[in-house]
């Protein structure tokens, strides 16, 4: 072994590192508010990674009905469905905000993950994380009331619960798409925001939505 392949042996792997530079089959691309990152249909060739901004995803129906089934935050992979022979996108991704993303090429995707464990182990707890939160999802679709679904999507999408400080403000987003996220109609959230806001548990500004802990309360309550 030569010097200098001993001293790349050295080098530790670092995940932020590998996540953050151009390199090797990854990317970075910066996507303004409402550009498409992907659309359903498309080649499946690529994990994505989310290094600034928030990210949409829907689905359409043969009928030509969407869905929003994700929204996603810095930090998150999405796309990851080609590593599973996924051919064609099954969703479409959308920025929400003006975002950075790495994509990273299915190829380099699996060689990584087989080589280096320190990112093998941050994605496998990021999915197992991700399972658990659309098992939770789940059962709140079936058992909790429409009030008390919006409540927990509004705290969840102003990170509530997460390590360090809470992201308190909701970039703008519709009340169709808070509709389609809790499966119900856009007149029942108007009706519990307009709630929601009377109560002071949320107030809007020219930032989007500010959410607050007392939001908690009607998540608590039985």
């Amino acid at each position: 072994m030569t010097a200098v392949a001993a001293a790349k042996k050295l080098i530790r792997f670092n995940a932020k590192t590998f996540l953050s530079t151009i390199d090797g089959g990854r990317k970075i691309r910066a996507f303004s508010k409402k550009q498409v990152v992907f659309a359903q249909g498309d080649p499946s060739d690529s994990v994505c990674y989310i290094r600034e901004g928030k990210i949409r995803l829907t689905v359409v129906s043969m009928t030509g009905k969407e869905a929003t089934i994700g929204i996603l935050n810095k930090g998150d992979f999405f796309g990851e469905g080609c590593l599973t022979r996924q051919l064609f996108r099954l969703c479409s991704a959308t920025a929400m905000t003006d975002c950075s993303v790495m994509r990273i090429e299915k190829k380099s995707m699996l060689e990584v993950l087989h080589r280096e464990h320190a990112l093998s182990d941050m994605f496998v707890a990021y999915l197992l994380a991700r399972n658990i939160r659309y098992e939770a999802d789940l059962v709140d679709q079936l058992f909790n009331f429409t009030e008390k679904r919006l409540a927990r999507m509004l705290l969840l999408l102003a990170h509530f619960g997460k390590e360090g400080k809470p992201e308190t403000v909701i970039p703008k987003m519709s009340q169709e798409t808070l509709a389609e996220m809790i499966g119900t109609t856009r007149s029942q959230v108007n009706i519990f925001m307009n709630r929601f806001r009377d109560m002071g548990f949320v107030d809007y500004n020219g930032k989007g939505l500010q959410v607050h802990s007392s939001l908690l309360n009607v998540v608590l309550n039985d």
